[in-house]
Order: structure tokens, then C-alpha cells, then sequence
């Protein structure tokens, strides 16, 4: 489409009039945060549980998404060149790269169970037409929900504020957490391990909170209400002692003695809470190798099939439905998505798989060196499918041959 053509039918999400007008700087400063950020729920982003929503984020986020067109058997057969395509492997929008938008999506998914995949602009009005490009994606926070429409908290860019919109549900991707029922249910599993760590945290901040826990033991009886105000008394005057003092030092009586608590009241909260995270981690298919670097490359398949493409396929199933027409899809239009299948392969191991992939005719040889990240030979026969160990045969008569075994044309 010409700049002429955008300029009369551009379509964005927080202007009121088509064309998009021109907008002045505003003047509200943020300092050195940024306000599109993806903000945890609940606490969340104070907790040691982030550490799992990043890690799974992370690694959604080395996935590759492209607008493509497949084939008649619907195979992957060419990327097609659109605005949209630019979103899903360039940069989404004026703030977030391709990469930056998808953790983002994953992040916020697993923190709300439910997103909204906004996009902000595009070439036509989505709202009354099916024809149309975008040309930059926001994640938003479903704030209330109606039945053909939702209310949105999304980031505004030309305002730089969070404000509430309603969109049609039509123009909408609303991908839901496929581990709803572990991590976002009000009594799942990663729900009781955040209220144990949040209790956790109380008794921490209660027990490094300046308190000395030491007794004071007089040298009278007191169970008559005189002889505990006189207690009471003597250990307010303690009390002051400690804090009037510039190091700390008081004194008691000869007869008086103190009693230091060295340690606080034992609870099995601590063991509650390494149950609750190893159960998380089982039930998200998440072993603790996968975090500290030690899983093999068949503990890291079983993670990849059993957390990470759930999460994608959500997101990418999400927005085929909404961004894309049925027309569309007849056409052979759809979003796909690749995982580099060599990232976890070792320079030992790589000869071997190379050998067997260019031997069997399923990648050439410059499809090979594109993954070890060699530039592409310049030899023709370097991008043809075929078996190096075959001998090549022409077209040309066999040299030779026994009288009456001519070849013998047109057969």
C-alpha cells in the first residue's frame, strides 16, 4: 500500500479520526522506568517464583514467529511480506523488538492466565473490515469482560500512560494460560507457594527487625499487679538505656540477671515452601537441571514439548484466529513458528548430523553451513539436494558398451 493509501485509511487504536494526526511531545516524565514494562500481579515481582516465569519467558521468547504461506498440504512454503510480518520478526512496536514483544506475552500470560493482543494500528479500521494489515501489536490486561467486547489496560503510546479501551472480542487475541489450573487458579499450586513465601517473608522481616529477644530476670516475685509495674518500669528503663546509648550499653542491677533467646521459634514453613516450588516444577515438566545448566538434550526435548510449546502454540493459535480471515487461511495464509533444533547440539556431535542430513537429501550444503554460521559457498552444487557420495551420472551415451546394447533412443 502507498503512503497516500495509509495516510487516508490508517487505522490507530488510540486516536479518535482517521487519519492519525500529529502529536506533540506530552509532558509527563517517567524518570528511568519504562511505563510499557510488564507490571507482575499479586506481589509477584518481590517473589523468588518470578525466577520461574522468567526462565519459561526466556525461552518462548528464542521461538521464531513469521506470517508465511503454506502449501497445499500445508507445509511451510514462504514468508510473506506484510507489515505484520514485520511485527512478528522485527519489532512490534516503537518500544519492544520481536523478541522483546513475545517474552513479554509469555511473562504477562503466566502472571494473568489471560492476555489481550491489541494491535494498535493498522491500514484499515478492523472494527468493520477484515482487510486489513498491522502495523504494530501492544500486550494488554483484560480488565473487565462483556459479551461481544473487552476492556483493555493497555499502554498508550502517544500519551505514554496505561489507558482503559474496549475492543471487539473479533479484532482481539485472547490467548489463555494452557497451565491455568496449576498457576492462576485461586487454589492451585503456584497460588500456595506464593501465600507460603509471602508468610515466609513476614517471619523474616519480623525476625531481622532490630529486636534484641532477651529476658530480664528480677529478683522479686511478680505476681501481684505492683511488683509488674515495677517489672514493666525496670524494663522500659532498660529500654532506654540501649537506645539513649551511642554503642548500646546498659546496666542492671547486681541481683538482676539477662537471658539471651538465641534463636527464634522453629515452623516447618521453610519445608512447605521447597514441597510446594518442587511440585511447581513437576507439574510445569521444569526439572532443577533446567535452571542450573545441567540437563541433557533429552530432559531439555521433554521441557520444550511439555512447557514451551504449549505457551506458543497458545499465542500463535490466539492470533491466527483473530488477524487472520478464513479467507485467509483458505488461501494459504497462516502464523508459524521454528525452534532451531542444533542450539543444543555439540561440536562433536554436529560432523555426524550433518553428514546423515546432506547424505539423505534432506539439507544442502550451504543449509548446513548457514547453522554453524559459516557464509554460504559460492559453488552451484553447494545448494543442491543430493548425496556427495554418489558418483554423478550423465546424460551421455556408456562408453564402451557391448555390440546389439546400444542405448536405444525413445525408450
Amino acid at each position: 500500500m502507498s503512503l497516500k493509501d495509509r495516510l487516508q485509511h490508517g487505522w490507530n487504536a488510540f486516536m479518535g479520526r482517521d487519519p492519525t494526526p500529529s502529536v506533540t511531545v506530552p509532558s509527563t516524565f517517567w524518570g528511568n522506568g519504562r511505563p510499557d514494562h510488564v507490571i507482575l500481579s499479586r506481589g509477584n515481582e518481590r517473589s523468588i517464583v518470578t525466577a520461574t516465569l522468567n526462565r519459561i519467558a526466556v525461552d518462548v521468547a528464542k521461538v521464531s514467529l513469521e506470517h508465511a504461506r503454506l502449501d497445499d498440504q500445508k507445509r511451510y512454503r514462504e514468508p510473506i511480506q506484510s507489515l505484520f510480518n514485520e511485527c512478528l520478526t522485527v519489532n512490534a512496536n516503537c518500544d519492544q523488538t520481536a523478541r522483546q514483544f513475545l517474552q513479554d506475552a509469555a511473562m504477562s500470560l503466566l502472571d494473568e492466565g489471560v492476555i489481550a493482543i491489541v494491535p494498535t494500528s493498522a491500514t484499515e479500521d478492523p472494527r468493520y473490515t477484515g482487510s486489513y494489515d498491522i502495523g504494530s501489536l501492544r500486550i494488554g490486561k483484560v480488565v473487565e469482560w462483556f459479551p461481544q467486547h473487552v476492556k483493555v489496560n493497555l499502554y498508550n503510546e502517544m500519551t505514554g500512560e496505561k489507558e482503559d479501551r474496549i475492543f471487539p472480542k473479533s479484532m482481539v487475541a485472547l490467548p489463555e494460560n494452557p497451565f491455568y489450573s496449576i498457576m492462576n487458579e485461586p487454589n492451585s499450586t503456584y497460588q500456595r507457594l506464593t501465600t507460603k513465601l509471602r508468610q515466609l517473608d513476614m517471619i523474616d522481616t519480623e525476625s531481622s527487625s532490630g529486636k534484641l529477644d532477651l529476658i530480664i530476670q528480677v529478683p522479686y516475685s511478680t505476681h501481684s499487679d505492683t511488683r509488674k509495674r515495677q517489672a514493666s518500669m525496670r524494663r522500659a528503663e532498660v529500654e532506654s538505656q540501649l537506645t539513649g546509648s551511642k554503642y548500646g550499653v546498659a546496666y542492671i542491677d547486681g541481683t538482676e540477671k539477662v537471658i539471651q533467646l538465641n534463636r527464634a521459634i522453629e515452623n516447618n514453613l521453610f519445608t512447605q515452601v521447597e514441597y510446594y516450588m518442587n511440585m511447581l516444577h513437576s507439574q510445569l515438566g521444569m526439572p532443577p537441571s533446567v535452571f542450573d545448566g545441567t540437563a541433557d538434550e533429552q530432559t531439555m526435548l521433554n521441557y520444550e514439548n511439555r512447557t514451551i510449546e504449549p505457551i506458543v502454540s497458545a499465542i500463535v493459535d490466539s492470533m491466527k484466529w483473530k488477524f487472520l480471515t478464513k479467507t485467509a487461511r483458505t488461501k494459504g495464509q497462516s502464523i508459524v513458528f521454528f525452534k532451531d533444533p542444533f542450539k543444543l547440539t555439540p561440536v562433536s556431535q554436529l560432523a555426524e548430523i550433518a553428514d546423515k542430513l546432506t547424505r539423505n537429501e534432506i539439507l544442502s550444503s550451504n543449509e548446513v553451513r548457514q547453522v554453524i554460521g559459516f557464509k554460504p559457498s559460492d559453488d552451484p552444487a553447494a545448494d543442491e539436494l543430493r548425496n556427495s557420495n554418489m558418483p554423478v551420472q550423465d546424460d551421455k551415451p556408456i562408453a564402451n558398451a557391448p555390440e546389439g546394447e546400444e542405448e536405444q533412443e525413445g525408450m
